[in-house]
């Protein structure tokens, strides 16, 4: 499905790009094979594909342990702060 140079344009405003009329035809072009390239991909049946956990068959992923390597710091981070209440830093209403 080739793109014309009007969706293209109307594309690029959406984007908030000013092309060229030179730039348009290489965004066309480009534009529209990636748009032939997902037609291709949803063309692939894969109706009887099971999905997978892992790409390799027999592998995992190896995880790290769930330890804790860092101490709590929030209230020598907030000693500087010019207000804080219950842990929270309170900041000047700036929208009226």
């Amino acid at each position: 499905m080739p793109l014309t140079r009007e969706q293209i344009a109307s594309i690029a405003a959406l984007a908030r790009l000013d092309l060229s009329s030179s730039e348009i035809p290489i965004y066309q072009n480009s534009l529209s094979s990636i748009l032939e390239f997902i037609g291709a991909l949803e063309a692939a049946d894969t109706a009887n594909v099971v999905p997978m956990a892992h790409p390799l068959p027999g592998q995992s992923q190896r995880l790290r342990p769930d330890v804790v390597t860092e101490s709590d710091h929030h209230e020598q981070y907030q000693a500087n702060a010019s207000q804080v209440a219950a842990g929270l830093y309170l900041v000047p209403k700036v929208i009226e």
